[in-house]
């Protein structure tokens, strides 16, 4: 078998089906599993977010963003309404959305892919 040290081969990097055995627990809060290909152009993390816990209405990056709820439940409200969140849920957050998350009451794990953005770097900003 050929070894790929930069990552220029495609390979199963986590099984979504194990990081969603269960829900959040209760002091389980944020990344639990992170992609960490170093050449890569892609984000993602499986979020945790603990039972009836939730994240405060806000306007999302401006990048878009897609998320796929791999255990537990919970509520999104969006600007055009509420939406229910269950397992194999894949959620379209279209850039610059205003949104809330509620965790039901087993807490909410869900994976979110987005564009990698760049690292901080000094410098003169560009005109």
């Amino acid at each position: 078998m050929t070894t790929d040290a930069a990552g220029r081969f495609p390979r199963v990097v986590a099984d979504t089906a194990e990081l969603g055995a269960h829900a959040a627990e209760p002091e389980e809060r944020g990344a639990v599993w992170r992609l960490a290909e170093p050449t890569r152009h892609l984000d993602a993390n499986v979020l945790a977010v603990p039972p009836r816990a939730s994240v405060d209405a806000h306007v999302g990056p401006d990048e878009d963003v897609l998320w796929h709820v791999v255990a537990g439940s919970g509520t999104l409200e969006t600007e055009a309404g509420a939406l229910a969140l269950s397992p194999g849920a894949i959620v379209w957050l279209p850039r610059g959305s205003r949104r809330a998350l509620t965790a039901g009451d087993a807490g909410l794990r869900y994976l979110s892919v987005h564009r990698a953005k760049g690292g901080l770097q000094i410098g003169r900003r560009p005109d």
